[in-house]
């Protein structure tokens, strides 16, 4: 692409950065309204990851309540926060969310390293207003069927919050290897290589694999503990992936196999020629075998 229709598509689009400062927005909520669909992004054709287009800033500028109404859609809150939200004591929102009922969007390591989970507000408004939740909500003990669960350990947060990881990254995706990428990050290692033995292949794809939200320098405990938080670990989850990550490199194949090194041709032996009234060696020995002496044999031969 000439430099030209770089420049040209730069001036009618801009960075997240500047993006989010036209919006009103601090950068974290900015990528969160990315992630969850309310900004549309495009891949920068100068190879610099992804840009937002002036007719999008002008979309989201022309909206009615805007900006308070975008401020609204992207507010997280934690869990003494999302209880309140919802009128329920910090324990039942606990529960609740253990459960699956609410599903959060983000999270990050306190100092500690405990990991905090945060929801959206908004979804947590809705799930209260709904009048079929209302027995979760006011009931005063939780249902025995879901208190077994509990008890066994069930805990569906972070698996929730790789779903909607998942639908981001291949939302984002821009062809059938981001794809395939996508859905291998949120495997390990050993399953990756069981789906995918050539190593060509297995390589190629590792280059699209997205790694876990930052969390800290890389090999720390805390990113150590965000990659565990980005790896399934339920059978029927990893089941799910490895059949979508097998379905999605077979189109991947077809449509743009992985790139292989060029086979190496072997350098041709030149021939040697034996010049007129001349025996090679080799043809000679064969034909002829010499004494234990090669000296006196050539003697002999000469004589």
């Amino acid at each position: 692409m000439s430099g030209s229709t770089v420049t040209a598509s730069h001036q009618l689009s801009c960075a997240p950065s500047r993006a989010a400062r036209e919006l009103g927005l601090k950068r974290s909520e900015f990528d969160l309204a990315v992630h969850l669909g309310h900004i549309w992004t495009v891949p920068d054709e100068g190879g610099g990851g992804r840009r937002v287009t002036r007719s999008e800033l002008d979309r989201l500028r022309t909206e009615d309540g805007f900006p308070d109404v975008l401020l609204e859609r992207v507010r997280v809150v934690g869990t003494s926060e999302g209880a309140a939200v919802m009128d329920v004591p910090v324990s039942r929102f606990t529960r609740l969310a253990r459960l699956g009922a609410v599903a959060p969007v983000r999270f990050y390591l306190n100092r500690y390293r405990a990991v905090v989970w945060l929801y959206l507000a908004e979804e947590l408004r809705q799930f209260a207003a709904d009048e079929e939740n209302s027995p979760l909500l006011t009931a005063r003990r939780t249902p025995e069927g879901m208190r077994d669960l509990l008890d066994a350990g069930l805990d569906l947060r972070a698996r929730n919050w790789r779903g909607r990881h998942r639908e981001f990254l291949l939302r984002v995706a821009d062809g059938p290897w981001e794809s395939a990428g996508a859905l291998a990050a949120f495997l390990d290692p050993v399953q990756i290589s069981e789906i995918v033995p050539d190593p060509y292949e297995r390589s190629h794809l590792i280059r699209f694999r997205p790694g876990p939200p930052a969390q800290g320098a890389q090999g720390s405990p805390a990113a150590y503990l965000a990659e565990r938080i980005m790896t399934a670990d339920d059978p029927d989850e990893i089941s799910r992936l490895r059949a979508d990550l097998t379905r999605t490199l077979e189109d991947a194949r077809r449509l743009r196999p992985a790139p292989r090194p060029a086979a190496k041709q072997a350098a041709p032996v030149p021939e040697q020629r034996a010049t007129a009234g001349e025996q090679p060696f080799a043809a000679l020995a064969a034909s002829e075998q010499p004494p234990r002496g090669l000296l006196g044999w050539l003697r002999r031969k000469s004589a």
